[in-house]
């Protein structure tokens, strides 16, 4: 019954102090940094990110912190420019949660109570009788604001048949 008592009173007190740090204003959370990484924080980083940062460093000092696996790929990405593109090369095809659509589908998104079609062609998308080079453009013609193509088509983070696995 302890452990569960102490386990909650530090979930509380962790709370406690990201609620405290969501509380102060820049140069709050710039004091903050500097006292928990010994160094000024960057002036790029906005409030939002400062506390951010904070906020995950108060619970990895409590529960932990990443896993060796992943301190390691970071810890590449870090060292020398050659080496860092390569890891950027790696770290963008565990990323790669994409389906490319082969030629001839047609994409089908309703928008505004309107059905829109696509057809995907071999360099380009075609949609109301005009071509596209990406089906970002196509979006926004659409919607009239920015998006992922591949996201506002469905196409975006659906995993490939050859990664589907009895893991997963």
């Amino acid at each position: 019954m302890r452990k569960r008592d102490s386990s909650a009173s530090r979930a509380a007190s962790i709370e406690v102090q990201i609620a405290q740090l969501h509380d102060f204003d820049l140069t709050g959370l710039r004091t903050c940094w500097h006292n928990e990484f010994g160094h000024t924080a960057p002036k790029h980083l906005t409030r939002f990110l400062l506390f951010r940062v904070l906020a995950y460093k108060v619970q990895a000092d409590r529960f932990g912190d990443l896993d060796a696996g992943t301190i390691k790929v970071l810890e590449k990405a870090g060292g020398s420019e050659g080496r860092s593109a390569v890891v950027a090369k790696g770290l963008a095809s565990l990323d790669q949660r994409r389906f490319v659509a082969p030629p001839g589908t047609v994409l089908v998104r309703e928008w505004d109570r309107k059905s829109h079609r696509v057809i995907v062609m071999r360099n380009c998308f075609s949609w109301n009788g005009k071509t596209f080079d990406s089906l970002s453009q196509i979006a926004f013609a659409i919607t009239g604001t920015k998006w992922n193509g591949p996201r506002f088509f469905g196409l975006r983070d659906r995993r490939s048949k050859t990664s589907t696995g009895a893991n997963e």
